[in-house]
């Protein structure tokens, strides 16, 4: 537990501590979000908050990891911590550069694609598929061992939904952090029990980086994490979900992440389907995600970024007790 909190504690100060020299920086070099007509802000804001973020994350890791043998509760190194680091880097890299210079969808499908490949190399993949609560027999489930190409196509197709869904929720101050702060805390909880101390460490430093990166983005928000910080979010929650809730009990082994994503997943695809439906181009932006909705029934960007942290609590919630009745 004191490793659990140490990368928690460190991930946070350094967010924290970070923060506002990006905010300095993103100054600087012109990397400004600009108002637009779905946007909800109304004065050029900096971007490159995700560049914190990143560095509490790995700085916490790397600490946490390097003083086991001092901080009880730790873990060591391991291939697919690495690979997840080294995917992370990355998707970060890709996303300060689409910050400033506004890449095409195609760039950032092939930067997460490739994200994913390094993930797989590094052994991060889904390996099994169940059905969740359906027993062949006392304590065996019904499900598939899946064979390498359909592993790897499973995989990045969960990598890409859940990096994009983070991004998609990226649209009111504080919303992405918190709602990843959530759910990287339950995934770290879940890891913690299931004897995986690796993957709790690196879920508690990511819900230590969102929450020191909230005290600068909460509304209102003195800067963005934009897509360097979204995108980056998203793949960890997506690797964390692989190597943890998706290895352990059968029963929930698709249940689990589903539901502790569930706030950004089920948003993202209503918004497709309604898209889809009105002959508009899938990768467009619009107005058409929950926070949007939200706001245009009156409630104040608070107000809204409350009522999805109190969803995405309640979705939690279900999670962990589905995750433990199945223990």
């Amino acid at each position: 537990m004191k490793g659990l909190t140490a990368s928690f504690i460190v991930a946070l100060a350094v967010a924290w501590a970070v923060t506002p020299s990006v905010l300095h920086l993103a100054w600087r070099k012109g990397a400004l979000a600009h108002p637009r007509d779905r946007d909800v802000h109304t004065e050029p804001t900096p971007r490159w908050g995700g560049i914190a973020i990143y560095l509490g994350v790995v700085l916490a890791v790397i600490f946490t990891v390097t003083a086991r043998h001092i901080i009880p509760g730790g873990a060591g190194w391991n291939w697919q911590l690495v690979g997840i680091l080294l995917a992370g880097t990355m998707i970060a890299a890709i996303g300060i550069i689409d910050d400033v210079k506004d890449l095409r969808a195609l760039f950032q499908i092939i930067g997460i694609v490739s994200a994913g490949i390094v993930l797989i190399s590094f052994g991060v993949r889904i390996e099994s598929l169940t059905i969740p609560f359906v027993e062949v027999k006392p304590g065996s489930w019904s499900g598939v061992n899946l064979a390498f190409w359909p592993s790897v196509f499973i995989t990045l197709f969960w990598v890409f939904l859940v990096t994009k869904t983070v991004d998609a929720i990226d649209g009111l101050d504080g919303l992405a952090a918190g709602v990843c702060a959530i759910s990287a805390a339950t995934l770290g909880l879940m890891a913690a029990a299931s004897d995986q101390p690796s993957v709790a460490l690196l879920a508690a430093a990511v819900a230590g980086a969102c929450i020191g990166f909230l005290r600068y983005n909460f509304n209102p928000a003195k800067i963005f994490m934009s897509t360097v910080g979204a995108q980056f979010l998203g793949l960890m929650l997506a690797a964390i979900s692989i190597v943890g809730t998706f290895k352990v009990a059968a029963a929930i082994s698709v249940a689990v992440p589903v539901l502790v994503l569930g706030v950004p997943i089920f948003d993202y695809g209503i918004v497709l389907m309604r898209r889809f439906a009105n002959k508009a181009p899938l990768t467009a932006a619009d107005r058409r995600h929950l926070h949007h909705r939200l706001l245009d029934r009156g409630l104040s960007q608070k107000q809204a970024v409350w009522v999805i942290y109190g969803c995405t609590v309640v979705l939690c919630g279900a999670a962990l007790a589905i995750f433990q009745m199945s223990r």
